[in-house]
């Protein structure tokens, strides 16, 4: 009888064992491919690109021009007196973004405002790749619309190099962040560098990728 209940027992810690054992989760079927390209990326290389080349009558594929980098900046005057502020945007823009960013800091002293050569004052991020094209692909799709009363970007805000720039008032559009857990309503300013020096190009290229501008502008033209 005694080795019967062993023989039992061995049985049922077998069976226990394969239950678990069935329960660990599997490996995914892609595990070990490569990532797939941002579609927003695809999207360049399979249609804007073409379209591109022929509305500027480019022959050459490699001078298409193609967005090079996106930049995110905060600044924070509140942090000369409350240092600890910037560690709740740091986790803001990190969690936006998807990468950690950097502190600034003051390249000078002023003493009216109490600020010491540097100080951190505000959070930076730049972002490239991948991360590039799926921060442009949220913005456009998931971010802008959630701005109250918008109307379209202002197509006169770029640089004359082919660079634009953007001020969003507050973080809350972004989905990425929880609103019960923001300590501080803040903005930031947005840059995309694109590979061109023009700006009727660049403004071509960031409208094929999504940018809604306004339609009563008109974008600033640069012969040459």
């Amino acid at each position: 009888m005694a080795t019967t209940k062993t023989q039992g027992q061995k049985k049922g810690g077998a069976g226990a064992g394969e239950k678990r054992a069935s329960m660990l989760p599997k490996e995914h079927a892609g595990a070990g491919q490569p990532a797939p390209a941002p579609r927003l990326q695809t999207h360049y290389v399979q249609t804007v690109r073409a379209r591109l080349m022929q509305q500027f009558g480019l022959t050459n594929p490699h001078q298409v021009p193609t967005l090079e980098k996106i930049t995110l900046n905060v600044g924070m005057g509140e942090a000369i007196k409350q240092p600890k502020v910037l560690d709740a945007i740091v986790d803001e823009v990190a969690t936006i973004t998807g990468q950690k960013p950097m502190r600034t800091k003051a390249k000078k002293s002023i003493a009216n405002f109490g600020q010491r050569e540097g100080q951190e004052i505000g959070v930076a991020v730049t972002l490239r790749g991948a991360r590039m094209w799926e921060f442009l692909d949220r913005f456009v799709s998931t971010a802008i619309p959630r701005i109250r009363d918008f109307r379209g970007l202002n197509t006169r805000s770029f640089d004359g190099r082919g660079n634009y720039s953007l001020g969003v008032k507050e973080q809350m559009i972004f989905p990425e962040i929880n609103y019960d857990l923001v300590e501080q309503i803040h903005g930031m300013d947005i840059t995309f560098v694109t590979t061109t020096d023009r700006d009727d190009i660049a403004f071509a290229l960031l409208r094929e990728l999504g940018m809604p501008f306004r339609g009563d502008d008109k974008p600033i033209v640069v012969q040459g």
